[in-house]
């Protein structure tokens, strides 16, 4: 399934017409500072983002390793909500109206502002997508019924332990993309074994006809373009929570820092696009 006219199918159906991958960063909306994160969505956008993944901050970041948590406690202690990056979504839409926006979060803070009340403001802010780590396809009925009255794609996660089973489920509930998990753990760990992604991709792809984007381990050129031979796109994370991280760190400005990830970002983008010439 696909949301009709979505701003992500639109996406995924041009990259695969010019034979390219999306390349997808994530950033924690509010991190290290809430007034760099529009401006760092643009100059993502700008080094060849196709989709951004925007974080939702939350006490409780289960899936995300120690790189991402502390990215999600320093944005906590500046008062970071989801009604803020939503307010971030809604400025990024000024300049951008066609670059898609995913919200990655948790459940509780969008079952405490409510279903429909989320995907009202959702909506208007111009979101396109969420995903919540801890949402079972099992619970997701009154969530997709209310995503799908305001256009908004629902995107999963699927392990490489999920089973064959799940997966079918999933594929019934998901729109937008599925997003692979390339490793067991969390964010930022291990190393790639892209035969092993290779095959769980296509179980996939033997369940849904859906985009499948790859996430938790890709760090570089390297590993993003080793990734782009077996998938329809690659996303960036704690590589460039940490690079952000480290700059201001250094006592370099979120400017600096932000001007530094947009580097990173189209080092990863050349190397994917060379890797597929």
């Amino acid at each position: 399934m696909t949301t009709a006219g979505g701003r992500i199918a639109r996406r995924f159906s041009e990259l695969a017409a010019q034979g390219r991958r999306a390349l997808i960063p994530y950033v924690v909306a509010g991190d290290p500072d809430p007034g760099i994160t529009v401006m760092l969505m643009h100059r993502l956008v700008a080094a060849g983002a196709d989709i951004i993944e925007l974080g939702v901050p939350f006490s409780d970041p289960m899936a995300e390793g120690p790189v991402i948590q502390k990215g999600h406690e320093r944005a906590l202690a500046q008062g970071v909500s989801l009604r803020d990056a939503l307010a971030m979504v809604s400025e990024f839409r000024q300049k951008d109206q066609d670059t898609p926006v995913l919200l990655m979060g948790y459940a509780n803070p969008v079952v405490g502002m409510g279903f429909a009340a989320f995907a009202d403001a959702a909506q208007a802010a111009g979101l396109d997508a969420l995903l919540t780590v801890d949402m079972p396809p099992e619970e997701v009925e009154e969530l997709n019924a209310e995503l799908k009255r305001t256009g908004l794609d629902n995107i999963f996660l699927v392990a490489p332990t999920t089973a064959r089973q799940r997966i079918e489920k999933i594929a019934e509930v998901a729109t937008g993309f599925v997003y692979y998990v390339s490793l067991k753990g969390v964010t930022g760990a291990g190393h790639l074994d892209i035969n092993d992604v290779a095959e769980h991709l296509a179980q996939i792809r033997a369940c849904s006809d859906l985009p499948v984007a790859v996430g938790f381990g890709i760090k570089d050129a390297q590993s993003a373009a080793a990734i782009a031979r077996v998938a329809d796109g690659v996303v960036v994370g704690s590589a460039l929570v940490q690079l952000i991280a480290d700059r201001v760190a250094e006592g370099e400005s979120t400017q600096a820092a932000a001007d530094a990830a947009a580097g990173m970002l189209g080092e990863i983008r050349a190397g994917i696009d060379n890797e597929l010439v």
